[in-house]
This record gives structure tokens, C-alpha cells and sequence, in this order.
């Protein structure tokens, strides 16, 4: 049997057990019906028991040989959903299929949600790009260089603006349509201060290896009736975000410092290595039913911190000292008239929002040159609403984003 005839298979066994289990309804929401995130990473326990196919049974000698072929292979979206399709089959295809399956550091590929987590590789960067809904408040982050015609773009991440009376919040989501903090799809968020200044990422996980400070409210408030059982134990701040005041009005783009509060300096020496998670928290399959104090007030769209457990700083476990970003500083171009860098034909709209970010190292921490004028994150606007994204190691998708997405809020004292 070839292997095209393997896949159509999978693909038609695949959609039998999906419905037969949440798993399988995670899997067409992704694929199908609605653009959503990619793969789901977490098997959730079946309210049914999942019937075991013909494939299930296959030598494990034949099934790693049929997998690592499909993977190698099905190299970019949509053709790398096939992969997805083999880790859908059984838990030992799912078993094989995660132990093949990369990290983008290694391999440059994107293909479970917990990718968007990990850094990205370090020779060349993972081209993306975000479309702006002016009226619903979204911004959507896809993976490839420019929108195709006919729509089939794989989404990334998702975003939402919430305007408040201090700051503006951008909810970062695995899905277009449900931006719930009390949802599975939650990832993070972005808030500013009242000027737009600065902004703080929070992650809904601890990265990998992290140190976290400790602070003894967080458990008593842990317990609370009011957080949903689907709502992460905790945020955790990972990065802070300053724009530079412009009182003066200066000639120039926006100057920006990024701290890494989760990623070490050393992770751009060399040899250095960034926190690169395995897998998202544990999902809670049972549905979720709301305290006596909420019933009858409809769904929770948000949650004020004053009923979320504590904001917990992380810090890098290697070193004391993070890792900050500096946005690349731009020539004058005299015939033109304006502030340049180079994009590499990635950015053809001049922009405040275009920048792009290099590793602020202080010469005595032995890091090279070249490894110094690497640019980590570029962004840039190609359209009306349309702007690309670039990033690489030791950057993740859902912390470029959150870069990017500050960009977007009114910053009337830095221009």
C-alpha cells in the first residue's frame, strides 16, 4: 500500500473516532469548520471510550517508519495537518508521532500549539504575518509570507483589544471566537498603562525552567469561588515592554526596550539554551458549573484581578540578569526623507510601527558580534490592515506577538 493510500486511511478513520470523543471535536474545529490553532497538544480523557481501528495494531518498527516519512515529507501548512492527522489515530500513534515531531528551534516547523510556545530556530526566522479587524478590536497572526486569495491560511494566535478605563488589555487566545479567560484556549495577555508606554506580557503557564518569586496570597486566593476551574492557576509576568517618551517631539521612530524576564542573557551566548516548554497545563475535562454567587448572571467574559490568583513575577532560573531586546536603530536617508533599515523586502509601507528588535549585551557577557546585530523580531506594515512578522530563537510565536501587538496602541507621548 503506498503511502498516499496510508494517509487517505487516516484521514477517513480520523474523522470516525472524532466523533466519538472531545478530542476528535478539538481536531475538526481546528481543521475544518473553523480556523482555529494548531493541533491540539493535550489528549483530553473521551466521555466515550475511542474504538481501536486496524491501525492501531501496526508493528511499531512499521508505525515509527510510516510516521517519520509523513513527517518529513509534509513540510508547511496546510500539507502539515497529515501530521496532525497521524497523532489523531491512538495514543500510540500520538505517542510516536510527539516523539518524532520537533521543536521549531530544531526543526523550524510549527505543528502542535505548544510550538507557539517555544522558541523559534536559530539560523533562519519563521515568517508570519497579522491581519487588523478594525471592528471587532482583532488581530489575527497567521504563518507565511503574504495572505493567499482563496483564505486557507493557517491561524496561529489570536488576539482581542479591550479598552479600560487605566490601560488597554490584549487577550491572547489559540481561537478567533473565544477570547474567555475561563476557556482551555486561553494562552496570555498584553495590558499597558494609561499613556501606552509600557506594557507587561503575562503567560497563562510558567516557562520551562523558570524561577518563580514566591508570594504567600497566591495560594489563599487560589481557592477562590470565584475563578473558574478552567482559568491557569496563576498569570506569571514573562516580559515588560517601555517605549521611550518623546517629550521634545524628536525626529525619529519609537524607541522600545524589551526585558525578558524568562529568558536568560546567556541563551545568546553560545551554547546558551532558552525555556522551551513541553506541554500546556493539564486540562480539566469536566464542564464547568458555575458558583451559586454567578448563576443567572450569563457567561464570564472577563475576570478582574481583584478574583484572580496573584500576578506571579518570573525570573530566569540561570542568571539573575534577563535578557533585554533594543529596538535596531534606523539611517537617514537624505533622498528619501525618512528613517530606514533594511527588512530584506519583508516591509513595503512606512510605518511608526515598523521596527525591528537586536540583543542589547553588554560586552561582558562574551557575546559575539555578529550574534549581537542578529535581528530577533521585525515587524512591519505591507497593507492597510496587513503587517508581517519574523522571529527566531530565542524569541516564541505567543512572545512576538505580544511584541507586535504592542505596537498597536495609541502612544501619544512617544511620537
Amino acid at each position: 500500500m503506498s503511502l498516499k493510500s496510508i494517509v487517505r486511511e487516516l484521514k477517513e478513520m480520523r474523522d470516525g473516532i472524532g466523533s466519538m470523543s472531545r478530542r476528535g471535536v478539538e481536531s475538526r474545529r481546528w481543521n475544518g469548520r473553523t480556523k482555529s490553532h494548531v493541533a491540539p497538544d493535550v489528549i483530553l480523557t473521551s466521555l466515550e471510550p475511542i474504538q481501536q481501528g486496524q491501525w492501531a495494531n501496526l508493528p511499531p518498527e512499521l508505525l515509527l517508519d510510516i510516521i517519520r516519512r509523513v513527517e518529513d515529507s509534509e513540510t508547511t501548512w496546510p500539507a502539515r495537518a497529515v501530521v496532525v492527522y497521524c497523532g489523531s489515530v491512538c495514543k500510540s500513534w500520538r505517542a510516536v508521532t510527539k516523539e518524532i515531531v520537533k521543536t521549531p528551534e530544531q526543526c523550524g516547523r510549527l505543528t502542535f500549539p505548544i510550538s507557539l510556545k517555544q522558541p523559534g530556530p536559530r539560523d533562519s526566522p519563521i515568517q508570519c504575518f497579522i491581519r487588523r479587524n478594525r471592528e471587532t478590536s482583532t488581530y489575527l497572526l497567521y504563518i507565511g509570507l503574504v495572505p493567499s486569495e482563496n483564505e486557507t491560511d493557517k491561524l496561529l494566535l489570536a488576539a482581542k483589544k479591550v479598552r479600560r478605563a487605566t490601560g488597554t488589555d490584549f487577550v491572547i487566545s489559540l481561537v478567533a471566537d473565544d477570547f474567555f479567560r475561563s476557556s482551555n484556549t486561553y494562552v496570555g495577555k498584553l495590558r499597558s498603562n494609561f499613556l501606552g508606554t509600557k506594557f507587561t506580557i503575562y503567560d497563562s503557564q510558567p516557562p520551562q525552567g523558570a524561577a518563580i518569586q514566591p508570594d504567600n496570597r497566591s495560594s489563599r486566593r487560589f481557592h477562590s469561588k470565584q475563578v473558574s476551574p478552567r482559568v491557569p492557576a496563576c498569570n506569571y509576568v514573562v516580559s515588560t515592554i517601555a517605549y521611550e517618551l518623546n517629550v521634545l517631539r524628536a525626529r525619529g521612530p519609537r524607541r522600545m526596550h524589551c526585558t525578558m524576564n524568562s529568558i536568560s542573557v546567556s541563551a545568546v551566548q553560545e551554547g546558551g539554551n532558552a525555556p522551551t516548554p513541553t506541554s500546556f497545563p493539564q486540562i480539566i475535562d469536566e464542564p464547568f458549573s458555575p458558583s451559586p454567587a454567578l448563576k443567572g448572571k450569563g457567561p464570564i467574559r472577563d475576570l478582574d484581578n481583584a478574583s484572580l490568583p496573584e500576578l506571579l513575577p518570573v525570573q530566569s532560573q540561570d542568571s539573575a540578569e534577563p535578557l533585554v531586546l533594543k529596538n535596531k536603530a534606523p539611517r537617514w536617508h537624505e533622498q528619501l526623507q525618512c528613517w530606514c533599515l533594511n527588512f530584506n523586502g519583508r516591509v513595503t509601507v512606512a510605518s511608526v510601527k515598523n521596527f525591528q528588535l537586536v540583543a542589547a549585551v553588554d560586552p561582558s557577557h562574551n557575546v559575539s558580534a555578529a550574534e549581537q546585530e542578529k535581528v530577533i523580531l521585525q515587524f512591519g506594515k505591507i497593507g492597510k490592515d496587513i503587517f508581517t512578522m519574523d522571529y527566531r530563537y530565542p524569541l516564541s510565536a505567543f512572545q512576538a506577538f505580544a511584541i507586535c501587538l504592542s505596537s498597536f496602541d495609541t502612544k501619544p507621548a512617544c511620537e
